[in-house]
């Protein structure tokens, strides 16, 4: 379809207005709206958290009459069914809209198309596709979650130019540098789950939380859920993480016994079938997904990032590289087998480069 400038205009404002929301619409997915009619914008609106209006309705609310006649750039296909707020399709049919521009189709079930047919139904011209790879990046999590039924999977770590995320003795803080580390700040915010290995708990006692006054935590109103892939249930009930504000899941096996210590405290212990001795990890995203986590990020040791890789669970990695060398025998981030041929390499797609303070940012996802 042709779309001109001022098309790219409204919807990329539109996306810098879904952007808004980035931290807290959890499990919904982040929308951004704008009316516009004869060249001019007449209305904005976004989706700010699940329970509010959506962003068509605060659009429509911001143009009062101007909406009437105006072509509506709408990040992700108008809702067409009733949940926590009405049908956001009959709101545009009802404000006499005369256009509707969608970046993506949304794969929820639940709307899947239904909302472009309600629209077209109701003489209103529908056009999908405009800035699409944008608009799916922003809702990355959202789309795997409706099309696989689990989350975007991004693992998060700190690596040396030569590769390596910790001495040999397991010594890794400080790696990267405090504008780095005020990143992974704004990257959890965004995250609805924060997963790690037992290992790292025993090892590092970690808090894999959105530190309290933190700028990136913005307008969030909660914690993410802290999840720990806890086999034999060995979690220490005085771990730093559990005595923090906001949820934590342990998921161990279901043929170990849950200990009292855990079994007493205000964590969830989620019993899981083994997979090869351990945790089933695609299971357990299964059942992330099961709770509307659209997000995960993956903080944890080589082992578990090893694994993850190896099950093709890895959606992306998110790596800053410090101008420092850690030297022989230090750790390196995947633990996963030798290879013997070439031809078994993982190859990753660049995403994105940006130099944050002293390091490197690196983007990157794997193609499997």
């Amino acid at each position: 379809m042709n779309f001109d400038v001022f098309d790219h205009r409204c919807m990329a404002t539109a996306l810098k207005l879904a952007r808004k929301g980035l931290n807290t619409t959890h499990p919904n997915p982040r929308v951004g709206c704008v009316l516009a009619r004869e060249g001019e914008v007449v209305g904005r609106g976004w989706h700010k958290r699940a329970g509010d209006a959506h962003a068509e309705v605060n659009a429509l609310a911001d143009a009062g009459d101007s909406a009437s006649g105006a072509t509506a750039y709408v990040t992700l296909e108008p809702c067409s069914h009733s949940g926590k707020t009405p049908p956001c399709v009959e709101a545009l049919i009802a404000a006499k809209i005369s256009r509707v521009v969608c970046a993506l189709e949304d794969p929820n079930p639940e709307v899947s198309g239904a909302g472009i047919r309600r629209l077209r139904q109701a003489g209103i011209k529908v056009q999908c596709g405009l800035m699409a790879a944008q608009a799916g990046e922003l809702n990355a999590g959202f789309l795997m979650r409706m099309r696989q039924g689990r989350p975007w999977v991004r693992i998060k770590l700190a690596q040396s130019m030569d590769g390596h995320v910790a001495l040999a003795n397991g010594s890794s803080q400080w790696i990267s540098g405090p504008a780095a580390r005020a990143d992974v700040q704004r990257w959890r915010a965004r995250a609805d789950a924060i997963l790690t290995g037992i290992g790292t708990v025993l090892a590092d006692n970690p808090s894999l939380n959105v530190r309290p006054g933190n700028d990136a935590a913005g307008e969030r109103v909660r914690q993410p859920l802290r999840v720990i892939a806890d086999s034999r249930w060995r979690t220490p009930s005085d771990a730093k993480l559990l005595g923090l504000a906001g949820k934590v899941l342990i998921a161990g096996l279901s043929e170990q016994e849950i200990p009292a210590s855990l079994a007493g405290t205000v964590v969830e212990c989620l019993p899981l079938p083994p997979s090869g001795g351990h945790v089933d990890l695609e299971r357990l995203l299964k059942e992330l997904g099961e709770r509307g986590i659209n997000e995960v990020q993956v903080e944890a040791g080589a082992v578990f990032c090893g694994a993850l890789m190896q099950h093709k669970l890895v959606d992306e990695v998110l790596i800053y590289q410090a101008p420092v060398l850690l030297g022989g025998d230090a750790v390196s981030p995947f633990a996963t087998p030798r290879l013997d041929n070439m031809d078994d390499r993982v190859h990753l797609k660049w995403i994105d480069l940006q130099r944050i303070g002293d390091d490197l940012r690196i983007r990157l996802k794997p193609i499997y």
